[in-house]
């Protein structure tokens, strides 16, 4: 993949330096680059900066020609350029849609740039990128963003309020709730929390929690709705543990959001019991046990049902509710 990258970049730069196209050709780029795992974008961000910029250089035409070059042309790699200058030149200079979800994703990785005058061109022309661009591209660039916002350094409130702008978006909410819903592998628990900042999801979390394909996903909307609140991890700060001895450790800030919606408690109860996930079953078994007081006489019913599950942590909760269930009668009965 990494010589595939390397000659596209190359073709890249060398139909911009050619002379004979007032556009550069992007075609073989955008092919390759719909192929990178986008986990790993740091890695080929780093590569097709230092590859387009030694392409640019072998490729630029002998002096004598170089008044038949055109107008410098600005790209969406000068998104990655060494030079701040370019990168701010081009973000504002870029209209348009992005042409995949890898150029999308570079535009959006702007808003943690290490130049402020780039942020703030990134955080101007992001909105209208978007809603240029396919959605579909968007949300897989977004669901990236926003599972390692929190690693990112530099991105500040202002930037974040930018994606979350984005996401509120109708057609991007749509196609987050679909994926959220549909996907069976990528850190959809992370990504609901970090959509739970904003209202999107909050009429589908009972959809969520009864038709996520990821079982962990299902307990974190069951959860949620049990709670009513939305939890998610707002970044990290440094805690001393022990300052004589410049000991410490990175502590998680966590925020939370109320929901606006209810739903019985009973109900989210024999939903959640009867899951086919035991991680699922088993949050339903925690909220028995912090619920028993209120349940009444369908306690024991629950908790009979989670004592003859055949997960230990599930079974070993319903035991628990058991045992809290008889202390319960022998004292009033006392």
């Amino acid at each position: 993949m990494e010589d595939k990258i390397i000659s596209a970049v190359k073709d890249f730069a060398n139909s911009i330096n050619s002379g004979s196209k007032v556009v550069a050709d992007m075609s073989v780029l955008i092919d390759v680059t719909d192929e990178l795992p986008l986990s790993s974008f740091d890695f080929w961000e780093r590569l097709i900066r230092s590859e387009f910029s030694l392409a640019l250089r072998e490729s630029n035409p002998p002096k004598w020609k170089v008044w038949t070059k055109p107008k410098e042309l600005v790209t969406w790699l000068d998104l990655i350029s060494w030079d701040g200058h370019k990168r701010e030149k081009a973000l504002r200079a870029l209209s348009g849609a992005a042409p995949n979800t890898f150029f999308f994703s570079l535009a959006v990785r702007r808003l943690n740039d290490w130049v402020p005058q780039v942020r703030k061109a990134a955080r101007d022309k992001l909105p209208e990128i978007a809603r240029s661009t396919d959605p579909e591209y968007v949300v897989e660039a977004l669901c990236v963003a926003l599972s390692n916002w929190n690693s990112w350094g530099r991105i500040e409130d202002v930037d974040k309020d930018v994606l979350l702008q984005i996401i509120c978006e109708k057609e991007i909410a749509k196609s987050l709730r679909s994926k959220l819903i549909s996907s069976a592998s990528g850190p959809m628990p992370s990504l609901f929390s970090q959509l739970g900042r904003t209202s999107i999801l909050d009429e589908k979390i009972e959809e969520i929690a009864s038709f996520a394909v990821q079982p962990s996903l299902r307990a974190k909307a069951y959860r949620s709705l049990f709670e009513g609140r939305i939890v998610w991890m707002e970044g990290r700060k440094w805690e001393w543990t022990d300052i004589r001895y410049c000991e410490g450790r990175l502590k998680p800030v966590v925020a939370e959001r109320k929901l606006n919606i209810r739903t019985p408690q009973l109900e989210l109860l024999k939903r959640s019991s009867k899951d086919r996930s035991s991680i699922v079953r088993r949050v339903s078994a925690e909220i028995l046990i912090r619920e028993l007081g209120n349940l009444g006489s369908v306690a024991r019913v629950f908790a009979e049902q989670f004592a003859s599950d055949k997960s230990h942590p599930v079974y070993e909760r319903g035991e628990f509710a058991l045992k809290k269930l008889d202390e319960a009668e022998r004292a009033n009965v006392s």
